[in-house]
């Protein structure tokens, strides 16, 4: 999925980068692009990136989507064209049902090349400098330690939790942090690990009466026998499901002039747990989760190991105590205490769509009111 227009415009006007605005990484998006709905103004088609619409329904899910439009939250059927306001199902990678990632799209196409080589099962230990160059990393695999030297450039893309942690185990971060853990400093640049961010989710299931869910369409196994059936003949159903089927952006208070674009979103999906890993209820349910899309608290992650394989890591989400105090919101304080209101409406979604009459009827009670 791709973000918001305002967040890409954004994030050029504050590096002063008009690369990054999002008439500029659009065509970048649509060259990828393989779509369902073939070229237009948003979407392209002949890439290698393949998106189509989800093989399923839910009538649970219509009648959430219809008493979100009742609520007054707009219908959509594509949340890319750079407004994600609305209700709609998901897009989803997948080509004829099968999930199509990024390795099918991207790598494996580009493996013949002959400047390319591809391990895995491999640690990455550390970033190798010399002086205050990079020249290549070192990493373990088959218990063998080795050095990848690079003639041109190093791309460290270890997300938000591991290139810290391989930066700071070679020596790039606060000097001070370094210095008790006995690493030797290459740069002193203490913004390593920090201005952390996240968004707090919430997930949270509803009994309902009078539908059917995948809770009790998969709870025996002459179910699971059908579900199986339909992939295995048509590709579709249930075990072609992503991890979630419908979406719903919007503001939190549409009265509120500051909020530019939609700060939460709903994942909805046609059952119900009481956490990943574990068998799904027994009664129909579905699940609601929530997020809040604009925390302004910032937090950090550093280590507390110069081990690369020890992965110890030392998160805090927290801004300050007052800020959490203010919010009364979980040690992450994740909103802005003037839109706390509005994300508690959010979160308790009984108050903002389960009154509208195609769920009503649904009798929808929350599993674990805690």
């Amino acid at each position: 999925m791709r973000g918001q227009r305002e967040d890409y415009d954004e994030w050029a006007r504050v590096t002063n980068d008009t690369s990054w605005s999002w008439n500029s990484v659009l065509p970048v998006f649509k060259r990828s692009e393989d779509h369902h709905a073939s070229a237009n103004e948003s979407q392209s088609a002949g890439g290698p990136w393949r998106v189509e619409k989800q093989r399923l329904q839910w009538k649970i899910l219509e009648e959430f989507s219809r008493a979100a439009q009742e609520n007054g939250i707009s219908a959509t059927d594509d949340f890319n064209r750079g407004d994600k306001t609305g209700v709609g199902y998901f897009d989803v990678n997948q080509k004829r049902g099968i999930r199509w990632n990024a390795s099918k799209a991207f790598l494996r196409p580009a493996m013949k090349r002959p400047n390319l080589t591809v391990i895995t099962g491999a640690h990455t230990q550390r970033v190798v400098f010399e002086g205050r160059r990079c020249v290549g990393v070192e990493y373990r695999g088959n218990n063998v330690d080795y050095v990848a030297r690079a003639r041109c450039e190093v791309i460290l893309s270890s997300g938000a939790v591991n290139s810290p942690q391989l930066l700071e185990i070679s020596g790039i971060g606060n000097g001070a942090r370094l210095h008790d853990l006995s690493i030797p400093v290459v740069a002193d640049l203490r913004g390593v690990g920090e201005n952390l961010q996240d968004h707090l989710q919430l997930r949270m299931a509803y009994k309902v009466d009078g539908v059917r869910t995948l809770n009790t369409a998969s709870a025996h196994w002459w179910g699971k026998l059908m579900i199986g059936l339909q992939y295995l003949l048509f590709q579709s159903g249930p075990m072609s499901m992503s991890p979630s089927q419908l979406g719903a952006f919007a503001k939190s208070d549409p009265a509120d002039r500051s909020l530019t674009c939609p700060d939460f979103e709903y994942h909805v999906q046609p059952l119900s747990l009481d956490r990943f890993g574990e068998p799904l209820h027994r009664f129909n349910a579905f699940t609601a989760s929530v997020c809040q899309l604009r925390p302004t608290s910032r937090g950090s992650i550093h280590i507390e190991s110069p081990d690369s394989a020890a992965a110890r890591h030392r998160l805090s989400l927290l801004e300050e105590q007052a800020h959490a105090a203010r919010t009364r919101c979980p040690r992450n304080g994740s909103a802005h205490a003037d839109r706390i209101d509005g994300f508690r409406r959010c979160v308790d979604g009984r108050a903002f769509i389960w009154p509208q009459a195609r769920l009503k009827s649904r009798r929808c009670s929350p599993w674990n009111p805690n």
